[in-house]
């Protein structure tokens, strides 16, 4: 008999199934176990998918409504499938095929989707590129991020270099502080600077935040830069397989005097190499992809970064 792909809507009663699943997949993130995402899930009408074959699932598809369509998880900052290193490519076509008809019975037009730069990846883990190829996606947004070799890492700039020289001689320190006062504070001016230089607002609350890092607590910590005791910045981290990124970096004024963020990023390139083949920091583009941040990709730069791409694709099903 020709095995069959079936899809099942997620629900809670599927979640011990899920977060096995998600631990044991060759593109696994943690933020795709249920513990992560489910903390905002009044936020969105979650839609996941499970793809079975034979039974036993073989992909997982993050993902909630919107408008009539489906998205890669509108909560997180990658998506796409999820799968184990059993993975085929004539198995990952089998499931478009499936998603396909699924969509197309339930009303749903189409589905915006996130793939998982390949750094993330264990395996190679990209068949989902082709099926998205072979079904007719269109690129949506393509955005620069900035990523570290932390194996074979480039020289820092003599920019970076004078700045972490500068910290040490104003006596900046640099401490891993995971405590519930510390995210607040941190959180609570990284949601200032966001607001006051780009009209925005961090993501996360610091409640959120401190939630998240004791659920994950060797997933999730804070590179604090201090200078008399004062927290004048740092940086979030968030630590995958092959990854730690740089979930948030923030200085206020007294840390761009004195260097101290340019002495976080060097204590974390420091403190992961020899554990971490990638340090990630996150894009630097607006408006999907069309607008560089010039400055900021150069400050990357000078760590030693190099470019890598974050996809999205439109796949319509009319």
């Amino acid at each position: 008999m020709e095995n069959v792909i079936t899809i099942t809507r997620y629900d809670s009663s599927r979640k011990t199934e899920w977060n096995s699943f998600v631990k044991n997949a060759k593109n696994s993130l943690f933020m795709f176990d249920r513990e992560y995402m489910d903390y905002h899930s009044d936020r969105f009408i979650d839609h996941s998918l499970m793809f079975y074959r034979d039974g036993k699932p073989v992909a997982l598809l993050p993902a909630n409504e919107k408008d009539s369509r489906l998205q890669s998880h509108g909560g997180l900052t990658y998506g796409g499938m999820i799968v184990g290193s059993d993975m085929r490519q004539t198995v990952m076509l089998e499931c478009f095929l499936e998603l396909k008809a699924y969509c197309m019975d339930n009303g749903i037009s189409g589905i915006f989707y996130k793939t998982i730069p390949d750094i993330f990846h264990t395996q190679p883990a990209e068949e989902e590129i082709y099926a998205l190829y072979r079904f007719g996606a269109v690129p949506k947004k393509v955005e620069a991020s900035t990523a570290i070799n932390l194996e074979n890492p480039l020289r820092l700039s003599d920019l970076r270099k004078r700045q972490i020289k500068k910290a040490r001689k104003e006596g900046v320190e640099i401490l891993i502080d995971d405590s519930p006062e510390t995210f607040h504070r941190f959180m609570k001016m990284q949601d200032a600077v966001l607001s006051e230089r780009h009209g925005v607002h961090a993501v996360h609350t610091g409640d959120e935040m401190q939630l998240l890092h004791e659920r994950f607590p060797d997933r999730i910590h804070l590179f604090a830069a201090r200078k008399d005791n004062e927290l004048l910045g740092g940086s979030i981290v968030f630590v995958y397989d092959t990854v730690v990124h740089t979930q948030y970096l923030c200085a206020n004024e007294e840390a761009k005097r004195t260097g101290a963020l340019d002495a976080a990023v060097d204590t974390i390139i420091r403190h992961y190499q020899g554990k971490k083949k990638w340090l990630d920091f996150g894009i630097s583009t607006e408006n999907n992809g069309y607008v560089l941040n010039e400055g900021l990709i150069a400050q990357k730069e000078g760590f030693g970064g190099r470019t890598i791409v974050y996809r999205s694709w439109e796949l319509d099903f009319a």
